[in-house]
């Protein structure tokens, strides 16, 4: 950025409009949902709606999340992913209701993980893919309530064991990092493929990175359906003219015998 030149000024958020921003969830939860709105700093005043059980801030210009956010104990849900944030405050680990932290496509560094991820017992979905990860901390296999860990598109060369082997674990994404040949095979983990959640979307209300994944996809699963319909079918009778002709062959033979002196 030029000397003497000012960041981009973004919306500014006061209390009033995070409370309209708030929503009930299906489930009866309250959700702060204040995504694709421009936010370029966290917007100190929704320290005062600490009560709400999901906060979204996803899809800003946010750089910096403020050690305050710890403020939310009773969160169950936080979504910062498609922000500009490269370090998580060292006070994330005392939201132990946390049980799910979506993180991805940021601009983390290893350094920029706390040791004290750790003290996030009750997660269970925690994506940390699309960052600049190179190296993804051991402690992490102290959370032994993960169901799903993505670490997709990051320049990771191994995973830790201690997170492979995790007891819960259904999801492990780690594609489209530069492992070596060698332990690729033995990084990757997906062994279980179903689908626990489905959430349909717009196309608008996706970034480019992902709306260029979803297409690709698409294309594809019409590639294969594309060559299922047109594939020419195998004659179940390939050595015989028709299916009866083995039939009639045989009924003229005995006629001939029975007509014969």
């Amino acid at each position: 950025m030029a000397k003497g030149r000012k960041g981009p000024k973004g919306k500014k958020i006061t209390l009033n409009v995070a409370k309209n921003c708030i929503k009930i969830t299906f489930d009866g939860r309250k959700r702060l949902d204040l995504s694709k709105m421009g936010i370029t700093n966290f917007p100190k005043c929704i320290l005062r709606l600490n009560d709400v059980d999901e906060l979204d801030l996803s899809r800003n210009l946010i750089r910096k999340i403020p050690e305050s956010i710890s403020k939310f104990q009773n969160l169950r849900w936080l979504d910062l992913h498609s922000n500009y944030i490269d370090k998580l405050p060292e006070s994330i680990s005392q939201m132990t209701t946390l049980l799910y932290l979506n993180v991805s496509n940021n601009r983390l560094t290893t350094n920029g993980l706390p040791v004290e991820l750790n003290q996030l017992k009750n997660t269970r979905t925690l994506n940390l893919g699309l960052n600049h990860l190179d190296s993804v901390p051991t402690t992490l296999g102290a959370l032994k309530e993960l169901h799903e860990v993505g670490l997709h598109d990051n320049l990771l060369t191994s995973i830790p064991k201690s997170i492979s082997k995790l007891p819960k674990l259904k999801k492990l994404n780690t594609k489209r990092n530069p492992f070596p040949k060698a332990e690729e095979s033995d990084t990757f983990i997906d062994t279980i493929r179903r689908l626990d959640n489905l959430y349909l979307v717009e196309e608008k209300d996706l970034c480019s990175n992902c709306l260029k994944k979803c297409r690709q996809a698409r294309d594809k699963l019409n590639k294969i359906k594309t060559m299922a319909t047109t594939a020419p079918r195998k004659a179940i009778f390939s050595n015989l003219v028709s299916p009866n002709s083995m039939a009639k062959d045989s009924q003229e033979d005995w006629r001939i015998r029975s007509t014969s002196p």
